[in-house]
């Protein structure tokens, strides 16, 4: 837990820059709409459970919803996750590096973000094509005459979201390296 008192070292607000400001707002607004999208899976969910149960008349497309609105959520949300330094990673080694060695912890964090950033700029190249192709040619999830959905949309934000996770990613790659030649920051 962050305390209170503590400076705000996120990128972001806290440097002043208007840019990461509205990456803040960003991000922020994808992750509300990811968590609006947890809330529509529920009820829809539920509905399709209860009108199997009760009416034995399931809901028309559930499944393929389900399936798209997964991805959708998780790259709306990953970029706010970042940034809020709640991405997946073990923090026993770099803390007790951070007390002992500052300067190297943050360089080796430095190299972790660059790495972020560069595997998930990775996702983004190799989802692009695909996403014009599915614009195009109108590519849909489902059979058609029962249920179909295009897949376009959920391309579309999963390209959203790898590119607010870059740019998270480089913000806080370009912080660790501030801090690792910041004075005071020499390991003993």
């Amino acid at each position: 837990m962050v305390d209170s008192n503590q400076e705000d070292n996120s990128p972001g607000p806290a440097d002043g820059s208007g840019e990461t400001s509205f990456l803040h707002r960003l991000t922020s607004l994808q992750s509300g709409l990811g968590t609006i999208g947890i809330f529509i899976l529920i009820v829809l969910i539920n509905a399709d459970v209860f009108g199997r149960f009760l009416f034995n008349a399931p809901l028309t497309g559930v499944p393929e919803v389900v399936s798209l609105t997964i991805v959708g959520i998780v790259y709306l949300q990953i970029s706010h996750a970042i940034r809020q330094d709640r991405f997946i990673r073990s923090d026993m080694f770099i803390g007790r590096m951070l007390e002992k060695r500052p300067r190297v912890a943050h360089l080796l964090l430095c190299f972790h973000h660059i790495t972020g950033a560069v595997l998930v700029g990775v996702v983004f190249y190799f989802i692009y094509p695909k996403f014009i192709e599915a614009f195009k040619t109108d590519e849909y999830i489902g059979s058609f005459g029962y249920f179909t959905a295009p897949i376009w949309p959920v391309g579309l934000v999963i390209l959203i979201g790898c590119g607010t996770s870059v740019i998270q990613f480089a913000l806080i790659a370009a912080r660790d390296l501030k801090m690792a030649f910041a004075k005071g920051s020499d390991d003993e």
